[in-house]
């Protein structure tokens, strides 16, 4: 199951142990890129905060990995669910006659 994870950081409440939270995110990352749990991730320009593409077992995998992100009390986050998309002719069949 895949999901685009949509994160950003609450800027109003800044502090340092936010900031050490933060500078903990790559290693955090590359430890679920090993695991083969984390597809990709980006910055989203303008924003204090990424989009993670997860690649998981579960919802409640997901749940844990980001439950353990060392950002986890500080973001706000928005969870997207990704499905493959198909080409039109695999999509689109012709409807049965009625008999």
């Amino acid at each position: 199951m895949k999901f685009l994870v949509l994160w950003e950081l609450d800027v109003a409440l800044l502090r340092a142990e936010i900031i050490q939270s933060v500078m903990r995110m790559p290693d955090y990352a590359q430890k679920l890129r090993d695991q083969g749990k984390l597809v990709a991730r980006y910055h989203v320009v303008g924003k204090h905060g990424g989009a993670w593409i997860y690649d998981v077992d579960s919802n409640e995998e997901l749940e844990r990995l980001l439950a353990m992100a060392p950002v986890y009390n500080y973001a706000h986050y928005k969870v997207i669910a990704l499905a493959e998309m198909d080409t039109p002719a695999d999509i689109l069949q012709p409807v049965p006659e009625a008999q």
